[in-house]
């Protein structure tokens, strides 16, 4: 049992009502059996008395145990304790003989650098002595006559050694008397220049090996001579041999950078400034060679200014791919060299891309016009020419004549979105031109003549003179035998879409060029007046259509409606709308396609109500030119259903007049007696009482019914 209890107590977490419950449900499954079903709680008591004598016993016995372990744990602190204190003893003496030691050791070494010291300034003279002694001798060679004997002037394996008594021997030479000295002082300039040569030669063919080391060793060499600068030259001119033949030159020309840079800085003990002279060597050189032979040749302007523009582009994209170079503390270095190039190209650049832009909207727009067969012309327009159009309608209206002479070039709008869309392609080139040609401070203004070129030959001389042709190809209705053919529609559907396109890029490009500047306003002003202008020419062209539209209505309805349709004689007709009716219906409906094929946005429904509005005026004026009898008023009711029909996509304000108009007809309906209530329904109690009148003094019985129509 005492294994039993440790295991349980050991257990986490412990419960001491669990353990007591299961004590309980132990004794009791032991001591019971199956055919006893009493409970006996003296077992019980006895089971929790022999329980808790065990527990006690098992506390004892733990009790033990723990004093023993803590008596060996205090056992072993004192001797880790002891441990412990020996070790900081130790440790104590160890730092007094590192610090005994280190102050040896500063003596020593403040002893050897006095003795060094008292070593350089015994040995520093002796050395200048012998290096003077050495140069003494040398020099004496020089005075003599004849060539040099000694093997390190003559042996080319000893060149660098050489150098550097050659050059010592140089800067002696600048100091001593000249008349005097002459001889010397030229045969050491001749060696001099001699030892330069072999050592710029010695380095070519160490470049040409790709031995670096012996490249670094003569460039240090070399540095202390005035030729430094033609070893770099010597170096660059090397690197850069052929570098024009590549078909993509500017491609060729960032890894031939990346490589020599890395060798540059093997070789040189300057490489900032001799890759500044590499790259100089390359913009000013290489690259301004190559931009002059592509735009020296005979190039039109339009490929001149295509060729200047990428030579440009591809010129700044190699610059900021060359930054990543050390050449220095200007930033600028490379905007630099750039400018130098290009300067002399792009100081006239605005006035050769206007003269472009003008030749090739000049060229487009006559090719255009002689794809039409047309020779443009000047067009008059104003007052005075509307007034003399009017005129000659109106006389040939009553005449009966045709003296208007409307041409109508068979339908051509002379409206091209393809010629568009060709100029706003230039358009756009040459505002990515100016982007990027242009200088800071002329860049608005250069995007201002642009667009002024742009409006005058896309808007201007195109679309606007387009307009006008198709202002005086509106037809002017002189009969009613065929309805006009309208194609102004299609003219302001076309000039609508160029216009999109127009402002389109004068958003994406012209904006971006002139915001916060004094220009932007000119532009915006400029643009309206042109725009304004347009849509002034478009409104008047929407109106003459419809007025020669409600016009030939009028005079259709005039000539075929017959006064038998509204006042047949018997009884034996159809009540169908009339066939005047039905012309007009079915003109009404191909002109509304025609609208809303041609227009969208408010336009449509704008130019659509102004339709239906004219076109009432004309029916309810036609009305009151006829009278009706029941039947004729059953005709007229049918033609209002068919006009009611066929303008019902004109807006709710035409409905609701044709749906008046088609009230004030059922006056010619109705029973006299009926008339004061009709007129007092909603569609026509607030209609004019005179206008009730007219409509009910064309029924055929008004004078015979006189009296009873005027209580009303």
């Amino acid at each position: 049992m005492m294994q039993q209890y440790m295991k349980e107590l050991e257990q986490e977490p412990f419960d001491a009502e669990e353990f007591v419950e299961r004590l309980a449900w132990r004794t009791i499954a032991e001591t019971k059996t199956d055919d006893d079903e009493n409970f006996n709680p003296s077992l019980l008591h006895d089971s929790f008395v022999q329980a808790i004598k065990d527990l006690t016993l098992l506390q004892e016995r733990q009790k033990k145990k723990c004093e023993r372990l803590e008596a060996a744990v205090r056992e072993d602190e004192a001797q880790f304790f002891q441990e412990i204190h020996n070790l900081l003893e130790q440790n104590k003496k160890a730092i007094d003989t590192f610090q005994e030691l280190d102050g040896k050791i500063n003596h020593v070494a403040t002893k050897v650098l006095h003795l060094g010291d008292q070593l350089d300034s015994v040995n520093g003279p002796r050395a200048r002595v012998v290096d003077a002694q050495n140069l003494m001798t040398h020099l004496n060679e020089f005075l003599t006559t004849g060539p040099l004997t000694s093997g390190i002037f003559t042996d080319p394996t000893k060149v660098d050694k050489a150098a550097e008594i050659v050059q010592k021997l140089y800067l002696i030479s600048q100091d001593l008397p000249s008349p005097k000295f002459e001889g010397l002082k030229r045969k050491i300039e001749r060696k001099y220049d001699e030892t330069e040569r072999a050592l710029i030669e010695e380095f070519s063919a160490a470049q040409r090996r790709d031995d670096f080391k012996r490249m670094k060793e003569i460039a240090n060499v070399l540095s202390q001579f005035k030729g430094y600068p033609q070893c770099i030259d010597a170096y660059i001119e090397k690197s850069q041999a052929g570098c024009l033949l590549s078909k993509d030159v500017f491609a060729h020309l960032v890894p031939l950078c990346q490589l020599n840079y890395e060798v540059i800085k093997k070789v040189f003990n300057n490489p900032e400034q001799v890759m500044a002279k590499f790259v100089l060597n390359i913009y000013h050189l290489k690259i301004q060679e190559y931009i002059a032979s592509k735009l020296s040749s005979k190039l039109d302007s339009y490929n001149y200014l295509k060729t200047l523009y990428e030579l440009y582009f591809r010129t700044n994209q190699l610059s900021q791919e060359l930054s990543v170079f050390n050449m220095g503390s200007d930033k600028n270095y490379l905007n630099k060299l750039t400018s130098n190039i290009f300067n002399k190209y792009i100081d006239n650049y605005i006035a050769l891309e206007l003269k472009c832009l003008k030749e090739r909207s000049s060229a487009n727009l006559q090719r255009y016009y002689e794809s039409k067969n047309h020779q443009k012309k000047q067009i008059q327009s104003g007052g005075f020419q509307d007034l003399r159009r009017d005129l000659q309608a109106v006389i040939g209206t009553r005449a009966n004549i045709n003296i208007a002479q409307i041409e109508n070039y068979g339908g051509e709008t002379f409206l091209s979105e393809e010629l568009a869309i060709t100029i706003l392609q230039d358009t756009k080139n040459a505002f990515q031109r100016c982007q990027l040609l242009s200088k800071s401070e002329d860049k608005a203004s250069n995007a201002t003549q642009i667009l002024d070129r742009l409006l005058n030959s896309l808007m201007i001389e195109h679309v606007d003179y387009a307009l006008e042709l198709g202002l005086q190809a509106i037809p002017v209705v002189e009969g009613s035998k065929t309805p006009p053919t309208l194609y102004f529609f299609i003219v302001v559907h076309q000039s609508n879409n160029i216009t999109h396109l127009l402002e389109k890029q004068f958003t994406d490009l012209a904006v971006p060029l002139i915001i916060n500047t004094p220009k932007y306003n000119d532009c915006i002003q400029k643009k309206k007046f042109v725009l304004e202008d347009i849509e002034k020419k478009v409104n008047t062209g929407l109106d003459r259509t419809l007025n020669a539209i409600a016009s030939w209505v009028k005079l259709y309805l005039q000539s075929e409606q017959k006064k038998t349709d509204f006042k047949p004689e018997t009884d034996d007709f159809d009540t169908v709308a009339s066939p005047a009716c039905k012309a007009v219906s079915q003109y009404i409906t191909n002109v509304i396609k025609e609208i809303q094929t041609n227009l969208d946005g408010n336009n449509v429904s704008a130019l659509l109500q102004e339709l239906g509005v004219r076109l009432h005026r004309v029916i309810y004026d036609h009305l009151l030119q006829f009278q009706f009898n029941t039947a004729g008023a059953m005709v007229a009711i049918c033609d209002l259903n068919e006009y009611r029909s066929c303008t019902k996509r004109l807006g709710p304000l035409v409905a609701e007049l044709f749906e008046t108009l088609h009230a004030l007809c059922n006056l010619l309906l109705v029973k006299p007696e009926n008339l004061q209530q009709v007129c007092s329904e909603d569609s026509l109690v607030n209609l004019d009482r005179s206008v009730l009148h007219n409509f009910i003094q064309l029924r055929s019985d008004f004078k015979t019914q006189k009296q009873n129509f005027l209580k009303v």
